[in-house]
């Protein structure tokens, strides 16, 4: 496990202000929490919600308290949160939650009204971003074939999803979106889980944000400009390595597709 031992570990956010920490029984708990999935943009996302005068933010965009900083308690993250009465909604996003296992559990113990927004992105473009982002921060050395090919490898005997292992190099695993899913679903109603297609949001990023303020309960609205956040420039992948991974998804997008009972269409994109 040489290579995650090279690898930078989670560092803990900071604790909110001692202010804050103190309030956190006055503190509204999120209406919706953006859960993932990574590299889809959740941070687009994120950021036209937060911009709506009736949306309010977290102290940070991804918290993490329901994966990597759970053991810090309920009050730890309800101080992130405005105080009850100061906006309408407010809301989170922190992509890892849909990859963790532990968090929907946890969030149904905490947050059990509150609307969870997935946003799916075709998982070969997923793994290859995800790889591609661990590139620019000095994280992965391996070529992108190579990295897939020793994935199980590196995961091996790694039970902990907050470890640096998981966090790094799960590029497929983390496209196997209908077992997480499945996970979500098991806990909350189907009407609590939100489903948005990657792709549909950034070819129509002002019909999805409406449809999602729909969900809110909130009217349309549109932020002054829709800019795309965390867009980042990269080679292609090449042509057989992504047919191959086509073919190791496209199991996996089936059941998806069933869960949801819409095809998503990434197999002829």
């Amino acid at each position: 496990m040489a290579d995650v031992a090279a690898a930078s570990g989670y560092v803990k956010h900071a604790s909110p202000p001692r202010w804050r920490m103190l309030t956190a029984s006055l503190r509204q708990r999120p209406d919706f929490v953006i859960i993932g999935a990574q590299r889809g943009g959740t941070t687009s996302l994120y950021r036209y919600l937060t911009e709506h005068p009736q949306i309010g933010a977290a102290l940070r965009k991804e918290v993490h308290f329901l994966d990597h900083n759970y053991d810090r308690g309920p009050s730890w993250y309800l101080a992130h949160f405005p105080l009850r009465g100061r906006v309408p909604i407010v809301g989170e996003a922190s992509p890892y939650y849909l990859f963790h296992p532990d968090v929907p559990r946890r969030a149904r113990a905490i947050i059990p009204r509150a609307k969870f927004i997935a946003v799916l992105r075709n998982p070969v473009d997923r793994a290859y971003s995800h790889y591609q982002m661990k590139v620019r921060r000095n994280i992965e050395t391996l070529s992108f074939e190579e990295a897939i090919a020793r994935e199980d490898e590196r995961l091996a005997g790694v039970a902990d999803r907050s470890s640096p292992a998981w966090r790094h190099f799960s590029y497929l695993h983390r496209g196997m979106y209908e077992e997480q899913l499945q996970r979500w679903m098991s806990v909350f109603p189907r009407d609590q889980v939100v489903i948005i297609k990657s792709e549909e949001f950034y070819a129509e990023p002002e019909r999805i944000l409406h449809e999602t303020l729909a969900v809110l309960g909130l009217e349309p609205w549109t932020p002054p400009a829709l800019k795309v956040y965390n867009l980042a420039e990269y080679s292609d992948m090449d042509g057989a390595t992504r047919q191959r991974l086509l073919d190791y998804y496209a199991p996996h997008n089936r059941r998806l597709y069933d869960l949801l009972g819409r095809d998503l269409g990434w197999e002829d994109e």
